[in-house]
């Protein structure tokens, strides 16, 4: 091994943390290429979208205890291995449609146990740094990086190369197993003990957070805000505008995403000096932003407004970014050192319940028109917003 890639073995981790995040979000542009080219309807692509919520939940659920129990360095390639053909099945996408169903459920799956697993393992790699929080910040980075970069270089390939279909997501199954084989002499961090029992992802939460007034107050009405925002901005909006951008709907699809998650990923550092251990406001400034980003999201496809959907993306990132990173410092302070853990992976699972925004407004979309319903989700953001006020101050730790 050479003596730099030894001396650092957390990159080939990074690596994976940031394929398993590339392989989740290139699915977004490619939606626009089966709406605006393909002419699928849009109920049945919001469903494969919102597939992808069905194989990360356990895979968030189970990747900590398998890793525990399998060790990290063999989880992770599993799920790398998995990630690849699951992109490889998506290629397929051009003669089955229901191959898409498939992949996305496989993608989640892979998703799910990479972004616990790997992060875990990259963080434990990452002990002996000179800073003590530098593995945090590498795992935050590879995540938010590989969710960027998936999506804009998806949507450049699908737009410049041909057989749009099929080339991004070959591109990605073959960096995936580049990254398997990188992965394959890291060190592992965490003794293999096969027969021994795991504990229980949710040991412990009914004595932690979760019982915790301000949990149920404070945290949980603010949180499907995180992935409706980052949805709505990627998802929804730019197929509603493609025809502001003829020729250009795919790249520009990928150029939102990386805008909304850069964002997203920029802010975060404002969430820890706003956030005060005695009231809400960084969960307030986050939830302000959401709604702000809503009612711009209405107007952009009011006016099809290409440049308005990235006005729009601009502030549904940094309201994704904001309720995230002030949602997960809520619940350092509720739950205890040793179901900490646990507790983030609850308030996680209960975030993504925004990845149903699609679907739900999809299917809404014959009683409403998408101004309206964006305006409706604004008006229910504002309810979540006036609860959280309301005990923002109450019920502290």
């Amino acid at each position: 091994m050479p003596a730099s890639h030894a001396a650092r073995p957390w990159l080939p981790t990074a690596a994976a943390v940031f394929v398993g995040g590339w392989g989740a979000n290139q699915f977004t542009p490619l939606a626009v290429v089966y709406r605006t080219q393909e002419h699928w309807p849009p109920v049945p692509v919001a469903a494969m979208f919102t597939t992808y919520l069905l194989g990360m939940l356990p895979g968030l659920l189970l990747g900590g205890p398998a890793a525990q129990r399998l060790g990290r360095r063999r989880v992770v390639r599993l799920a790398l291995a998995l990630s690849a053909a699951a992109s490889t099945l998506l290629a397929a996408a051009a003669v089955d449609q229901t191959a898409v169903y498939v992949s996305r459920l496989a993608t989640g799956v892979a998703a799910g146990v990479i972004l616990t697993a790997g992060a875990t393992w990259l963080r434990e790699l990452s002990a002996g740094a000179l800073r003590p929080a530098a593995g945090a910040r590498r795992a935050t980075y590879a995540t938010g990086g590989g969710f960027a970069t998936g999506a804009l270089t998806a949507g450049a390939l699908a737009e410049w190369l041909p057989h749009p279909m099929v080339v991004p997501c070959l591109v990605h199954s073959l960096l995936a197993l580049l990254v398997l084989g990188a992965t394959r002499h890291v060190p592992e961090t965490s003794p293999v003990t096969p027969g021994a029992g795991v504990e229980p992802l949710t040991a412990g939460l009914c004595r932690g957070a979760v019982r915790h007034p301000r949990f149920m107050r404070v945290v949980l009405p603010a949180s499907p805000a995180v992935f409706t925002a980052s949805t709505v901005a990627y998802v929804v909006l730019p197929p509603l505008v493609a025809d502001r951008v003829p020729g250009y709907a795919p790249v520009f699809s990928g150029l939102v995403t990386a805008l909304t998650l850069t964002v997203g990923l920029a802010v975060q550092p404002l969430a820890a000096r706003l956030d005060h251990a005695r009231s809400a406001r960084a969960t307030l400034a986050a939830m302000v932003a959401v709604i702000g980003g809503l009612l711009v999201s209405a107007c952009a496809v009011y006016w099809n407004s290409a440049g308005l959907v990235l006005a729009a993306a601009v502030f549904l990132g940094a309201g994704y970014g904001l309720t995230l990173a002030s949602g997960l410092r809520e619940i350092e302070r509720l739950a205890p050192s040793k179901d900490r853990t646990s507790a983030a992976s609850l308030y996680h699972g209960a975030t993504y319940s925004g990845f149903l925004t699609p679907l739900l407004l999809a299917v809404t979309a014959g009683a409403a028109s998408y101004p309206t319903l964006l305006a409706g989700l604004a008006a229910a953001g504002l309810l979540c917003l006036v609860i959280t006020a309301r005990y923002s101050r109450r019920d502290l730790p």
